[in-house]
């Protein structure tokens, strides 16, 4: 069955999409109105599992007044397990800024400059086509506007993680370097930084950077300068590792408009979305993790100023973006998908209201409600 590139985008996992609060440039955030006990943003949970057909749901939010989790649905279609706010699950593309963090601590500490090219670090990798890495700064890296091809939307990708094949590939092992090859057989999409366009292509190009600096694999830096110091219990870089660890809901997926009817796949070879969207978390560790961030726990001032400063071409920043909501609050954060995940986090500039939510489905992409809820106290429309 033949995806649209738009399909395939929203895929993650191999293709992650940045989502709707990603591209509208940085405004004063205002105070978060919220609701009694979150009152609103539990309703809309409820509204958006009924709405979309969703198994379940799982949200942490942390303000001022403290922490509040919940869960709707069921963690297991089949036996009717209700969901749990302790479950593990796989973030797709929030696995971004966890990797965007690590490049400019690496900046901050000397080790590279976010306007060295591609070329200097991975020598030869990014050519022929059309493409030149000597061209493409690490920047336009982390603010997609590279031009470098999304490999999920080479077709013989997409046929493998987008059509019912998936479920006789899903345990196939790829490499950083073999997805790379995959989007470098097709041209730029546009001359590097003349344009925006959303490219996982991108974070797999920052992963191989991250252990040509450090000689350490890009998921055992995330660990050891995120995960550990923030004491993300249930956080993990997992590799090729196929299960989840408990506990941990079932995943179900459409294949993205492959399948009529939900599947199980739960268990899959996270390779194939790399450091563009591999990582496991929870709601709790990914408040925790925002807010660490916006706080500048985790980079000097300079790198985080550099971080939440929107790009050119709407690119918003780097591994992050930005979106005001009605209320006139401003968030920052991330969305992402992979098979049988979709997960949103988000938070104020100041890092003191955090909001991170997922469902046990991978076709569920009208989040925007839910960040209205929590952030405004009622479901509704960006303004």
């Amino acid at each position: 069955m033949k995806h649209s590139s738009r399909t395939v985008r929203h895929a993650v996992g191999a293709a992650a999409v940045a989502g709707a609060l990603t591209a509208v440039a940085a405004a004063p955030a205002a105070a978060a109105p919220g609701g009694p006990a979150h009152t609103a943003t539990r309703t809309a949970m409820e509204q958006a599992v009924q709405a979309s057909g969703l198994p379940g749901m799982v949200a942490t939010a942390v303000d001022g007044k403290g922490r509040w989790s919940t869960a709707v649905g069921v963690a297991d279609t089949t036996t009717g397990q209700p969901r749990s706010a302790r479950e593990r699950f796989r973030i797709g593309s929030v696995t971004k800024p966890f990797v965007a963090t690590v490049l400019l601590q690496l900046q901050a500490e000397g080790r590279l400059g976010l306007d060295d090219t591609v070329e200097r670090w991975l020598p030869g990798l990014v050519s022929g086509n059309g493409n030149d890495g000597s061209a493409i700064t690490l920047r336009q890296l982390l603010n997609h506007t590279s031009g470098v091809f999304d490999y999920g939307d080479d077709p013989g990708m997409g046929a493998s993680l987008f059509t019912p094949a998936f479920l006789t590939l899903r345990y196939d092992t790829y490499s950083l370097e073999q997805l790379v090859r995959i989007a470098v057989a097709h041209p730029p999409v546009f001359a590097p930084g003349t344009s925006h366009r959303y490219s996982n292509t991108n974070y797999l190009l920052a992963g191989l950077v991250i252990e040509r600096v450090t000689g350490r694999p890009w998921g055992e830096e995330v660990e050891r300068r995120i995960v550990r110091p923030l004491g993300l219990t249930g956080t993990s870089a997992p590799g090729t590792a196929t299960g989840l660890p408990r506990p941990h809901a079932r995943g179900y997926s459409t294949l993205f408009g492959g399948s009529a009817t939900p599947l199980d796949v739960t268990e899959l070879n996270p390779s194939m979305a790399g450091s563009a969207g591999a990582i496991v978390s929870t709601t709790a560790d990914l408040t925790r993790f925002l807010s660490a961030l916006m706080r500048g726990r985790l980079l000097p001032q300079a790198e985080l100023d550099e971080m939440t400063t929107p790009g050119p071409h709407g690119s918003g920043g780097l591994g992050l973006g930005a979106g005001t909501l009605s209320c006139g609050v401003t968030v920052w954060g991330h969305d992402g998908g992979i098979h049988g995940s979709s997960t949103l986090a988000l938070t104020t500039r100041d890092g003191r209201h955090t909001l991170a939510l997922n469902t046990n489905a991978d076709w569920f992409r009208d989040k925007l409600p839910l960040a209205e809820a929590e952030f405004c106290g009622r479901p509704g429309r960006a303004g």
